[in-house]
C-alpha cells in the first residue's frame, strides 16, 4: 500500500512536472517568436534607415557633383566668352588698322598725284621762265649793243664813267658840307652840351640815400630785450619767421639790430617791434597779428608814397598799378642807390634837359620816373628790367614814346624818339655822380634773392628767407604736404642744390621748419 502510494505520488508529480514543462515550453515558444518578430522588425528598420541614408548621401553627392559641374561649366563659358570678346576686339582693331592704312595709302597716293602735277607745273613754269630769260637776255644784249654803237663806249666803260662822275661830285659836296658842320660844331657843340648838362644838374637837387642791410630799433631799457626774446626764444623766432629778417639782440645798449636785404621786410619788422613794445603784450599770436596789420599798413603807405610822388612831379593820368610800383621804389635800391630818389632825380633831369632842347618836358619827366619800374615787379622774370618795364608801360596804355624810352635806356631796343637818349643820358648822370651807387651791395642783394628763389623751386616749400647776411637759409614748409622725414631730406636736397648751382663764401646753414597748427573757435 505504501509502494503504490509512492508510485501514485511519483506519477502525480511527473504528470504535474510534464504539464508545467509543456506550459513553460508553450510560453517560451511564444516569447521566442515575439523576440524573433521584434528582431526582424528592428533589422528591417535598420536596413530601411541605412538605405534612406545611403540614398540621401547619394543624392547629396549627385547635387554637389551637379553644382561643381555647373560652376566649372560657367567658369569655362565665362573664360570662353572673354576669349571670344578679346578675339573680336583684336579683329575689330585689325579691321580699323586696315581701314586707316587704306585711308593713309589713298591719301599718300593723292598727295603723290598732287605732287606730280605740281612738279609738272613747276617744270613748265621753269621752262617758260627760262625762255623768257633767254628772250630778255637777247633783248638786253641787243639794246646794249645799240647803245654802245650810239655812244662809242662799252657798257662797263659807261658805267665806270658815270660812277666816277657821281663820286667826284659827291665827294666835293660832302667835304664842303662836313667842313662847315665840323667848324660849327667846334664852336658851339661842346659849349652847348656842357651848358645843358651843368644847368640841368644845378637846377635839380635830389636827396642822396644809400640803403644798407641793417636797421636799428632803439629801446628805452635792456629789460625789453627779454620780452622780445620770450621764453626759450619763442617770440623772436616767431617774429623772424613771420617777417623774414634776422633780429639780433646782443650787448648793444638800448638797441636791437634788424638785419635783412629787403628794406620792406626791415621796415615791417621795425614798425611791428615799435607797436609790440608800446602795447606790452608780446607773445606769438600777438606778434603774428601785429605783423599782418603792419604789412597791410606798409602796402597802404606804398600807394600813398606813389601818389605823393606823382603829385610832386606834376604827372597826371598814371595808372593805379604804375602808381603802386612807383611807391614800391621807395623800398628798393639799385646798386646801393635808393630807387625812388634815383627815379625822381632822373625825371627832373629829363624835364630840364627836354625843356632846354625844346622837346615835350612832360613826356620826358614821365619816362624818367618810370624808366626803372621793371625792377620793382613782384615776380622775377627772365627779361631785362628795361624790356619788362616797357611791356608794363604798354600794358597800362602809356605813350609810345614813353614806352620806347623805358625799353631803350640800356640799348636793348632801338631808339625811335628824341626822349629816349635823354632818359639814357639822365640815368647815367644820376647813377654816375660820386657816392650814388655801390656795385657790391647790388651783387650781394642779388645773391640773397637767388638763394631764396632756389629754395622756392622745391615742392612743398611755403616761404623762404635768407638771414644772417646770407649765412642761413630758413625754409618754412607746408605741414600737410611735407612729413618730418621729408623735411630732413628736403634740407639735404636744398643744401646740395646750393653747393652745385651757387657761389658763396664760407658755408650756408639750411633750416627747414615744419609746424602743425590746429585752430578752433569757441562761440
Amino acid at each position: 500500500m505504501q509502494d503504490s502510494g509512492i508510485l501514485l505520488y511519483l506519477l502525480d508529480t511527473l504528470i504535474t512536472a510534464g504539464i508545467v514543462f509543456f506550459i513553460t515550453r508553450l510560453f517560451l515558444g511564444k516569447a521566442i517568436k515575439n523576440r524573433e518578430a521584434e528582431a526582424e522588425t528592428r533589422a528591417a528598420d535598420i536596413i530601411r534607415n541605412a538605405e534612406e541614408k545611403a540614398e540621401n548621401i547619394k543624392n547629396q553627392r549627385i547635387l554637389e557633383a551637379k553644382e561643381n559641374f555647373l560652376k566649372k561649366r560657367a567658369e569655362f563659358e565665362e573664360e570662353t566668352n572673354k576669349r571670344k570678346r578679346a578675339i573680336q576686339e583684336n579683329e575689330q582693331k585689325l579691321k580699323e588698322n586696315d581701314r586707316q592704312l587704306n585711308q593713309q595709302r589713298e591719301q599718300v597716293k593723292r598727295k603723290e598725284e598732287e605732287l606730280e602735277r605740281q612738279r609738272q607745273q613747276v617744270t613748265q613754269q621753269q621752262d617758260s621762265v627760262k625762255r623768257k630769260l633767254e628772250e630778255a637776255e637777247k633783248s638786253r644784249l641787243n639794246a646794249v649793243s645799240q647803245l654802245e654803237k650810239m655812244a662809242g663806249l662799252t657798257a662797263d666803260e659807261a658805267r665806270q664813267h658815270l660812277i666816277d662822275n657821281l663820286k667826284a661830285e659827291a665827294e666835293t659836296k660832302a667835304s664842303s658840307y662836313v667842313k662847315n658842320i665840323v667848324e660849327e660844331a667846334k664852336l658851339t657843340a661842346t659849349k652847348e652840351a656842357k651848358k645843358i648838362v651843368i644847368e640841368t644838374i644845378q637846377r635839380t637837387a635830389a636827396e642822396q640815400a644809400i640803403e644798407n642791410c641793417v636797421s636799428v630799433f632803439n629801446i628805452e631799457s635792456d629789460d625789453i630785450k627779454g620780452k622780445i626774446i620770450g621764453r626759450e626764444g619763442r617770440n623772436i623766432r616767431t617774429l623772424e619767421s613771420a617777417v623774414g629778417v634776422e633780429i639780433i639782440v646782443d650787448d648793444t645798449p638800448d638797441a636791437i639790430v634788424i638785419s635783412g636785404f629787403d628794406p620792406v621786410r626791415r621796415e615791417i619788422a621795425r614798425l611791428s617791434l615799435h607797436r609790440l613794445v608800446q602795447d606790452g603784450r608780446i607773445h606769438p599770436a600777438r606778434i603774428e597779428e601785429v605783423v599782418n596789420k603792419t604789412r597791410k599798413n606798409i602796402e597802404d603807405e606804398i600807394v600813398e608814397i606813389g601818389e605823393r610822388t606823382v603829385i610832386d612831379l606834376g604827372i597826371h593820368g598814371l595808372h593805379p598799378e604804375l602808381i603802386k610800383m612807383v611807391g614800391r621804389m621807395r623800398f628798393r635800391s639799385s646798386y646801393g642807390q635808393n630807387l625812388l630818389q634815383h627815379s625822381r632825380e632822373v625825371a627832373k633831369l629829363c624835364a630840364t634837359m627836354a625843356s632846354e632842347l625844346g622837346l615835350n618836358a612832360k613826356l620826358a619827366k614821365r619816362a624818367g620816373l618810370l624808366h626803372d619800374i621793371g625792377k620793382v615787379w613782384h615776380e622775377e622774370p627772365e627779361l631785362p628790367h628795361a624790356i619788362l618795364g616797357m611791356e608794363l608801360a604798354q600794358k597800362y596804355k602809356e605813350h609810345p614814346e614813353v614806352c620806347n624810352a623805358i625799353g631803350a635806356h640800356h640799348d636793348e631796343i632801338e631808339m625811335t624818339s628824341m626822349i629816349s637818349p635823354i632818359v639814357q643820358v639822365c640815368d647815367a648822370i644820376s647813377g654816375s655822380r660820386p657816392g650814388a651807387r655801390r656795385e657790391m651791395m647790388e651783387s650781394y642783394i642779388q645773391r640773397l634773392k637767388d638763394l631764396e628763389a632756389l629754395a622756392m623751386n622745391f615742392s612743398g616749400v611755403d616761404k623762404c628767407y635768407a638771414i644772417q647776411a646770407g649765412r642761413e637759409l630758413r625754409v618754412i614748409v607746408d605741414s600737410d604736404n611735407v612729413t618730418d622725414e621729408k623735411a630732413g631730406q628736403l634740407s639735404y636736397d636744398i643744401s646740395q642744390k646750393i653747393e652745385k648751382d651757387m657761389q658763396y663764401p664760407g658755408q650756408i646753414k639750411v633750416t627747414v621748419i615744419r609746424e602743425m597748427r590746429s585752430v578752433a573757435y569757441a562761440k
